[in-house]
């Protein structure tokens, strides 16, 4: 049954305005929204952390420290019922957007924005260490994808819609737009898309506006003017980027521990986050007996604010101790301390199931690693190195380039946050060293982890487990046009211009490959002075010995072998070793694979390491792809002869399944479903080769 359209969309479809201008309106309407709601989450931290700790004092002062231990474990059962109400807001919610965008066309459930605001705001204000980074791309990423559903849009719209609703959660929270920017293109998208990138700019600037009306245009530190003293500096920044590797790395560990302890517990999720609170409150409490600690510092909008009440560092998103940090006033033991104390407050809270963002930590465990490395750099170094507030800048770029893998998104918030120019450089040393470090040492990072728990593996924006679950047999064209190498050139240039194509196998007889020739080898050998064609063979313009694979290959090997050269089709030849040709498979036929995996892979037929169809039994489901050169691809439904114990279930096409009518007509690219018996449906391929194509009067 269709979906019934609301108003909204039917009005859109009779307006039909110009796809770049509803897209441009639809990202400053998701960027002011998601702005808001960025004050409003940053506004209710600041109250609920200001009514937990100080108020609740001033009317309990007999509480004493205590109160760093019951206040957290009050928030941690105040979040467990809203997890339950939106699965989605547990843990640190980018990830999850992550997983919408590859699996699910950018699809979030509306809920998701209400629920992640209350749990993070109740974390982070009751002193859970996480940060508000996180929830709030959440958050925007849900309004960008409830309106993109709201109005029925496609698939490649609502991705759109939702990049843009991450890269103004960051512009607003972080009073950075350029790196809301980098965020959404480097972590969530996997790449730089040009077509998206002008409505995430639009989208990112329209949450800052939203965001500099309510706190002003100041940056997040007040970060005293650094310079390098030497170009010899840039060697203290290596290290620092190369030891920011190794802690990125022990932080991404030890969170990955602390969810696999707490997710293989058998023991209610309603209370989990207040047993990680227990955790957590135990550290704070003993931390605020130690000496030169307890200063009367406490969250605000965007920095540290006065407060009678001080809380320990570790808790919230530690902003008011990273600017300390950074101005070169902590003392070295604390530093180091907080270096490990941070990571294990953080996965206490993160990993029991609690809600808020690893962003802020991340920058946190950076800045006290790098203020530790500057207070030592100056003890030995000291006509080399600068002051140590110089190092926790760069910490904190480093730390985070080796947890998210993202580079440019840290090198552009620090430098947003600070508005130090002159520190760039050691920015991109320390930042790019310890991003190709970490991933050297540790291909996931801290996003990708979880999805890899899983089995969701990301490569360049595409699930590398679905990409491994279908075959090359599959999707390859099994009658590709050829050519002989013995041919004319002249013959060649006659066929581009006949079929329309840009490449073939060159075959040395009717059925071993010699080789293979592209539209741009024949463009290159025209380009010489002295070409002629006159006399030229196929085989002079020709690769011989071409990059091939295999039949029963994943899809995976083909997009592996194709990369490096940035080959658009391969021949398919026999694994036997005689050069036989099979077939030919090409990037078009690997996108058509992708839609086959993805719809395997939701219905959760994983086996053995590989996307198979159901287990043979006596019934099964299966999916066939109608591939160029089949002749029903024109049928229509009524008039495929399927064995009485087959059902065609369902078709997908563009994205989108269609429930088969006897008039539907099936198409090249449509993935048909099916059901019936294993032994008719092992029959059915020979079926669809063959089955009567329509007259004109059907």
């Amino acid at each position: 049954m269709t979906p019934k359209r609301n108003a909204l969309s039917s009005s859109l479809d009779r307006l039909a305005p110009p796809e770049g201008l509803i897209l441009l309106i639809l990202s400053v309407l998701v960027g002011a929204c998601t702005g808001f709601a960025a004050v409003l989450f940053i506004k209710l931290i600041h109250g609920i952390q200001h009514l937990s700790f100080t108020s609740t004092l001033n009317v309990f002062p007999f509480i004493g420290k205590w109160i760093y231990v019951i206040i957290p474990i009050l928030g941690g059962l105040l979040v467990g019922p809203l997890i339950l109400f939106a699965k989605e807001a547990k843990g640190h919610g980018v990830p999850e957007v992550m997983q919408a965008l590859i699996l699910r066309g950018g699809r979030i459930r509306a809920r998701v924005a209400v629920a992640k605001i209350a749990a993070s705001a109740i974390c982070i204000g009751t002193g859970g260490s996480a940060g508000r980074e996180g929830p709030i791309v959440q958050v925007g990423s849900a309004l960008g994808s409830s309106i993109g559903q709201v109005l029925r849009l496609s698939d490649e719209r609502i991705k759109n819609l939702v990049a843009c609703g991450a890269a103004a959660g960051i512009a607003a929270t972080f009073n950075a737009p350029i790196a809301g920017v980098a965020f959404a293109i480097e972590v969530l998208m996997c790449g730089l898309h040009l077509r998206y990138f002008g409505n995430v700019v639009i989208a990112s600037v329209s949450s800052s506006i939203v965001s500099h009306y309510f706190f002003g245009n100041r940056v997040a530190f007040e970060v005293p003017f650094y310079t390098m003293n030497t170009p010899l500096e840039l060697l203290l920044y290596l290290l620092l980027g190369l030891t920011a590797a190794l802690v990125g790395i022990m932080f991404i560990q030890m969170l990955n521990f602390s969810e696999n302890v707490f997710d293989n517990w058998d023991f209610p999720q309603v209370f989990k986050p207040a047993i990680g609170a227990i955790g957590l409150g135990l550290i704070g409490f003993i931390y605020m007996h130690l000496p030169d600690v307890a200063q009367p510092m406490v969250e605000s909008t965007h920095g540290p604010g006065p407060s009678a009440t001080p809380i320990p560092h570790m808790y919230g998103s530690g902003f008011p101790f990273i600017e300390q940090a950074i101005q070169g006033k902590a003392i070295l033991w604390v530093l180091v301390a907080l270096v490990f104390l941070k990571p294990i407050a953080t996965s206490f809270t993160l990993g029991s199931g609690n809600s808020g963002g690893v962003f802020a930590p991340s920058l946190f465990i950076g800045a006290m690693l790098g203020g530790a490395m500057g207070h030592l750099f100056q003890e030995f170094f000291p006509s080399i190195a600068g002051s140590p507030g110089s190092y926790a800048l760069v910490g904190m770029a480093a730390v985070f380039s080796a947890t998210a893998r993202a580079p440019l998104t840290a090198m552009l918030i620090v430098f947003e946050m600070s508005n130090d120019y002159f520190m760039i450089l050691p920015l991109m040393v320390a930042g790019i060293t310890a991003c190709y470090f970490a991933q050297w040492l540790h291909p996931e990072s801290i996003y990708t982890m979880k999805l890899a728990k899983r089995g969701v593996r990301f490569f360049e924006g595409r699930d590398m487990d679905i990409m491994q679950g279908v075959r090359v047999s599959e999707v390859m064209r099994t009658k590709p046009v050829t050519v002989n190498k013995d041919q004319p050139l002249s013959a060649l240039m006659a066929l581009f211009q006949e079929t329309n194509l840009h490449g073939f196998p060159v075959m040395k007889d009717d059925t071993h490959v010699w080789g293979i020739v592209t539209l741009q080898d024949v463009h290159k050998m025209q380009s010489q002075e002295d070409f002629t064609s006159t006399g030229k063979l196929v085989s002079d313009v020709a690769i011989e010995a071409p990059i091939t694979v295999f039949p029963d290959e994943p899809i995976w090997v083909a997009i592996q072998k194709m990369s490096p050269r940035d080959l658009a089709r391969l021949p398919v030849v026999s694994r036997d070793g005689s050069e036989r040709l099979c077939g030919l498979i090409s990037r078009s036929d690997i996108l058509r694979a992708y839609d086959v995996g993805v719809m395997r892979k939701q219905r959760g037929q994983i086996e053995e390491g590989q996307v198979h169809l159901r287990k043979q039994q006596e019934n099964r489901f299966a999916e066939f792809l109608l591939k160029e050169g089949d002749s029903c691809g024109n049928a229509m439904v009524k008039d495929i002869p399927l064995p009485d114990e087959v059902n065609l279930v369902s078709i997908k096409r563009g994205g989108k399944i269609i429930i088969p009518r006897g008039s539907t007509h099936l198409s090249v690219g449509d993935v048909l479903t099916v059901y019936g018996k294993t032994s008719d449906v092992e029959k059915l391929k020979t079926i669809l080769n063959s089955c009567p194509i329509p007259s004109a009067s059907k």
